[in-house]
């Protein structure tokens, strides 16, 4: 029982996603420093120097409660974006290389599509011969859509 649970958990794959994720949280930390205390403060001098970040008073001023803040949200915005390509750039793309030089590819494009006639569902693969959904024969050949 032991043993399966060591080879479970020293798999290459297991030891990977462990590696990327200790990554991505430090980048995450990063990331939302560099939101906070560099793109906060210049959302919020280039609407005045006197406001509380870029947006509108609901309620009484200078109430938080009712302050729409569309400052932290631009803020979460750039967040995501900046956190996604740190993944994309600093863990897919190298984490594709490595694997292609080992023959597998990862992460691949989906095939051509087609659409089936029965229920109209868009995702099945061109060289299907039953649909995914509702089981439908499919004819050989047809018209295939790429995604």
């Amino acid at each position: 029982m032991f043993k399966g649970f060591k080879n479970f958990v020293m798999r290459g794959d297991i030891v990977t996603v462990a590696v990327g994720l200790i990554i991505a949280l430090a980048m995450s930390t990063l990331i939302k420093a560099f939101t906070d205390f560099v793109v906060n403060p210049v959302i919020t001098r280039l609407q005045g120097g006197h406001s509380m970040g870029l947006g509108w008073q609901l309620g009484r001023p200078g109430n938080r409660a009712t302050y729409l803040d569309l400052g932290s949200f631009l803020s979460a915005v750039i967040y995501f974006l900046i956190f996604m390509a740190v993944v994309y750039f600093f863990v897919v793309v190298p984490y594709k290389h490595v694997q292609a030089r080992r023959g597998q590819v990862v992460f691949e494009e989906p095939g051509p599509l087609k659409t089936c006639p029965a229920c109209l569902c868009e995702d099945l693969p061109a060289a299907a011969s039953k649909c995914l959904h509702c089981a439908s024969d499919q004819p050989p050949a047809g018209p295939a859509r790429t995604a």
